[in-house]
């Protein structure tokens, strides 16, 4: 079966993680996040996969490969000269899903959801689309899908976090579609499934399926969703910290609940808590860093932070965003 990975984002929110890299090549406890994805769509038997392509394109070849080692095969699309959105996305790669069923998910997150309930939803509405949702228990800033029967019927705002009573629902990001959704979205322009093309479709009388799940749902798209998320998965496997290749910790530093990613080192004497180390970053002796996402200054020196990201700012040879 086929599917696509939306991996083509600026991953602005995640910045400055995202200046060298587009998101779904972050590395979660050692392994890209996009990499999750492709194994979680080849163990529900989705193996032939495209990958869309836009920031930082070569981060995320470098990242998957030819998709082997996570047991799929990959098709790499690029979107240039502009960025296209999550429908036109799919209009640049139709030919490819002209045939069958098909899958569309998002690369920036890490998910146990059963696709194979969802399919059989999907058949037995006989739907056009559907979305997989899942309630918001939280009441994060995910935007609220209503629905009716089984069906989806309006894309709501943001959910009030003090409200009381049943959980609104929200979109997890994994769609199931039919060739025939290539009606509703417009050719050569950006597009996007949610804003455009489902309200244009459920506007025509078209059956969008909702397929309310359950399991472990994690979404990557901030900073401090990252380092928590990332902390969370630590406790999973007993570690006090992750430290990715040719990372060097002196025996008198105290390394705690920290996502250290390549040729990171830390100097005697230093405390590291709470906090993502990027590509060779290095702690001085003594120095104490906390609550912070860390890069090397040269990454961004002269570089413009993006609109939606947080602020940071010069600490020695780093580059240190505060949390």
């Amino acid at each position: 079966m086929r599917a696509i990975v939306l991996s083509a984002g600026y991953g602005t929110r995640l910045w400055p993680l995202t200046e060298d890299r587009t998101k779904p090549a972050i590395p979660i406890l050692g392994k890209p996040l996009v990499g999750y994805v492709a194994e979680y769509l080849a163990s529900h038997g989705f193996d032939e996969i495209v990958v869309n392509l836009h920031h930082r394109p070569e981060s995320v070849r470098k990242a998957l490969g030819d998709g082997s080692r996570f047991g799929v095969k990959l098709h790499y699309v690029l979107e240039e000269p502009e960025i296209l959105g999550t429908s036109g996305a799919l209009d640049n790669t139709r030919e490819f899903f002209d045939r069958d069923t098909f899958l569309v998910v998002n690369g920036k997150i890490i998910t146990n959801i059963d696709l194979r309930a969802a399919l059989e939803t999907h058949r037995r509405m006989n739907a056009l689309a559907t979305l997989v949702l899942l309630p918001n228990a939280r009441r994060e800033r995910f935007s609220i899908v209503e629905t009716e029967e089984g069906r989806v019927t309006r894309f709501g705002g943001m959910p009030d976090p003090s409200a009381t009573g049943p959980a609104p629902l929200m979109f997890t990001g994994i769609h199931i579609m039919e060739p025939r959704i290539f009606e509703f979205i417009p050719r050569g322009v950006f597009s996007d499934s949610v804003t455009h093309v489902y309200p244009k479709a459920m506007a025509g009388g078209e059956m969008i399926a909702a397929h309310v799940g359950s399991g472990r749902w994690r979404e990557l798209s901030t900073l401090q969703r990252y380092l928590d998320i990332s902390l969370e998965m630590l406790k999973d496997v007993d570690q006090p910290y992750s430290a990715g290749a040719n990372t060097v910790i002196s025996p008198s530093a105290n390394v705690t609940e920290a996502i250290l990613w390549d040729g990171v080192e830390v100097s005697a004497g230093a405390r590291v808590n709470r906090c993502v180390l990027a590509d060779n970053v290095r702690i001085s002796e003594n120095e104490i860093v906390e609550n912070s996402i860390v890069v090397r200054r040269d990454l961004v020196e002269g570089k413009t932070r993006p609109e939606k990201a947080l602020p940071g700012h010069f600490q020695g040879e780093n580059f240190v965003v505060p949390l």
